[in-house]
């Protein structure tokens, strides 16, 4: 399929609206036409995963942007950079990675994203429409944008998300179109202890299982009771398409595109139906710990996505003021820093020994104490994934009371079952 680009857009890509804004026309066109897609759609709004730092390569890229006078031609937040700067945690990126890492994240600014820095900008204010096109990087977001908020958006990586910010548009191919996002299969959690469904260990599980059985295909969830709440659904997606490369979900009777299973189906029937047992349940989160009976931990992290208020809260709650013997690594985006330093929580939290962690990630950067590795524990099913490869450490992982009560010990307390 040939793709036709419009008259403003073929005088882009030559220059018209300088250099910065010609090299990411070019980018979104060539990367339509290997896409296959026949033209460019207008978008409302990007969400950048490529500002974090990789290596110099990144941080050139965007220097490129800003000196050929680019700037976003939609809202356009930030996922999480390298460097913690509101100065909540110590960040361990040595020189010159450190400066490149910084001048990654001040290039961006300069493109005029918005200074978010978080991997749940939905909480943060930055929700699309229902059914609008957008351009948005970072797998979770991508997951909650398009089965949560229904609007429309492929998993955009680095450095296409930034090049459709600036141009305001992007490839019309995938779940832009509405035929692919008819769901193709049923997974079926109805066969689910009413306890284990309502419980907080349910989505990061769930979603770890759905991403590993679904792989990149699009199913609807049948048997879910009741709305679980945004931060149930975001660790779902999380997890989700972290095992797998889940950029839509349906959930019968919750998400906007799902009022029932036959219209998540688009009136076909389903190329499979996957049947969940609690057997299949307890394999999943067996799978999400990959140290074997530590007799202590040496970490907890929480927060990816990002914690919100709410899960703030939560985490008030289960320490009740006990000083931690391990520190929890609470990631969070300005966001949510911002009111927990204007209540004075914050302050009370970090002397009981939880570690803020604003703009970034522990998995991302280097932020845990140990460069050799250790046991993490965590209640998050990304994080699970992604900490053994990225940190060095072996994962347990748990509910967050489970993730409270060891860090008060110092050692595994768990307490959530199946059932």
């Amino acid at each position: 399929m040939t793709l036709a680009l419009s008259p403003e857009e073929q005088a882009i890509a030559a220059g018209s609206n300088g250099a910065g804004a010609a090299m990411a026309m070019r980018i979104v066109a060539d990367s339509a036409r290997l896409l296959g897609a026949p033209r460019l759609i207008p978008i409302a709004s990007a969400h950048i995963d490529g500002a974090l730092y990789h290596g110099d390569s990144g941080t050139l890229f965007a220097e490129r942007l800003v000196e050929g006078g680019a700037r976003v031609a939609v809202r356009a937040t930030l996922n999480v950079g390298a460097l913690d700067l509101m100065g909540c945690s110590r960040v361990r990126l040595e020189e010159p990675a450190r400066e490149m890492a910084r001048r990654m994240m001040e290039a961006y600014r300069r493109l005029g994203c918005e200074q978010s820095w978080t991997c749940a900008p939905y909480q943060a204010g930055h929700r699309p429409a229902f059914g609008s096109d957008v351009a948005w990087g970072e797998s979770n977001a991508v997951a909650f944008c398009n089965s949560v908020l229904g609007a429309r958006t492929n998993r955009y990586g680095d450095f296409l998300d930034i090049a459709c910010a600036i141009t305001g548009c992007a490839p019309d191919y995938g779940l832009h179109r509405p035929e692919n996002r008819i769901a193709r299969l049923v997974f079926d959690v109805s066969a689910l202890p009413a306890g284990f469904m309502a419980s907080e260990i349910a989505w990061p599980v769930l979603g770890s299982l759905y991403g590993r059985e679904v792989g990149n295909r699009v199913g609807v969830i049948a048997g879910v009771q009741k709305h679980p709440g945004d931060d149930a659904l975001k660790a779902f997606g999380a997890a989700a398409a972290s095992t797998g490369a889940v950029g839509l979900f349906h959930i019968a009777g919750v998400t906007p595109e799902a009022p029932d299973v036959e219209t998540a189906l688009g009136s076909t029937l389903p190329e499979a139906t996957i049947r969940v047992t609690p057997d299949m349940v307890a394999d999943a989160q067996a799978r999400l710990s990959t140290a074997e009976a530590p007799a202590t931990i040496d970490a907890v992290a929480i927060g990816s996505p990002h914690l919100s208020l709410a899960e703030f809260d939560a985490l008030e709650r289960l320490i009740a003021g006990r000083r931690l013997a391990v520190p929890i690594h609470a990631c969070t985006g300005r966001h949510v820093l911002s009111e927990l330093e204007r209540s004075g929580r914050r302050r009370a939290l970090e002397a009981l020994g939880v570690v803020i962690v604003a703009d970034t990630c522990v998995v991302v950067t280097p932020i845990l104490a140990s460069t050799t590795g250790g046991v993490l524990m965590t209640s998050s099913g990304k994080f699970a994934q992604y900490a053994p490869g990225n940190t060095g450490y072996s994962v347990l992982y748990g509910s967050l009371a489970d993730c409270v009560e060891s860090a008060v010990a110092g050692r595994p307390v768990f307490s959530e079952a199946l059932a």
